[in-house]
């Protein structure tokens, strides 16, 4: 049995009923919204309407309706971003490192040499990644870190702007 987060209430149904700003697109299962913690510019999380925990609680519709809007946005953020890559990940469970327990799949643009900090640990071993190969991540900057990446709201809704306008039509 996948044991889940405890959140209360569910932050990522609120960002969907009260904080209509951070959305970046919409679909009829999903909801694409901007992340306020930007460990890379323009990080975001495409979710689902409908409050469902994880993966296996996905419908057929909302698994398709998932993957077309990660393809919108991450296509938004190399137009916007000139990114060189784009990571997408999903955790399902607190042993997965899953903190909210609502359904959402991150979409980030990466860049050559970026701070990722505490991200996955697996780009520990990419080459460019922001770290050297075989190091671990030093966990001593971590609080600075969240500081810096947690940023404005007046800031968030810019970027939440700028990655709309480049959304494909």
């Amino acid at each position: 049995m996948i044991e889940l987060p405890i959140r209360e209430p569910c932050d990522l149904c609120v960002a969907a009923r009260d904080e209509q700003w951070k959305i970046i697109d919409e679909s009829e299962h999903t909801l694409t919204v901007i992340n306020p913690w930007q460990f890379e510019t323009g990080q975001c999380c495409v979710i689902t309407r409908r409050h469902v925990a994880t993966l296996l609680d996905l419908s057929d519709h909302e698994c398709s309706a998932i993957m077309t809007s990660a393809r919108r946005v991450a296509d938004a953020l190399v137009r916007k971003y000139q990114a060189l890559g784009i990571l997408t990940f999903q955790n399902n469970g607190v042993y997965s490192g899953q903190e909210t327990p609502h359904f959402h799949l991150h979409v980030v643009p990466r860049q050559k040499g970026s701070d990722w900090g505490i991200g996955p640990p697996q780009l520990a071993t990419f080459d460019g990644a922001g770290r050297e190969r075989g190091t671990t991540h030093d966990r001593s900057g971590d609080a600075a870190r969240m500081a810096r990446v947690r940023i404005p709201v007046d800031q968030l809704v810019e970027t939440v702007k700028r990655i709309r306008s480049h959304l494909p039509a």
